[in-house]
């Protein structure tokens, strides 16, 4: 197993692993344009965990230089429950931690069940209080 940050070759790969791996894949703008430009704007942040070849895993860990936030969490279908989301999930906290962060946020379907008990299994808490509210600009 292999973790490494995303290069510009990769995002075809990317693309295609989010379609059998990700929850929510009709985002708009999860196209190969805005992860080159994720890429480009924070070479670091698009975590991928490989066996060989092939993308098994990925994070992003997403810092402003103020906040950390953590998305696009996804582990294969065929390879949860192997360890691959907690090396992810490591390497992201240290990676804030070596930054100066001191919390991290992640973005969770309310329907992802599975996905809730993973961040509460990894220390994560649910906060009630907060929504996310989103407004589309175009494209």
């Amino acid at each position: 197993m292999e973790l490494r940050a995303a290069v510009a070759e990769d995002i075809p790969a990317v693309l295609a692993f989010w379609k059998v791996a990700a929850e929510d894949t009709n985002r708009v703008g999860d196209d190969a344009g805005a992860v080159a430009a994720l890429i480009a704007r924070d070479p670091d942040a698009l975590q991928l965990a490989l066996d060989g070849d092939a993308i098994v895993g990925c994070l992003i860990a997403g810092f402003d230089g103020w906040r950390c936030h953590l998305y696009r969490f996804a582990v294969h279908p065929g390879r949860r429950r192997q360890g691959i989301g907690r090396l992810l999930l490591d390497a992201a906290e240290e990676r804030f931690r070596a930054l100066g962060a001191r919390r991290a946020d992640a973005m969770v379907l309310e329907d992802n069940t599975v996905a809730h008990r993973t961040w509460a299994a990894a220390g994560y808490e649910q906060q009630p209080e907060w929504r996310r509210w989103i407004k589309r600009l175009g494209g």
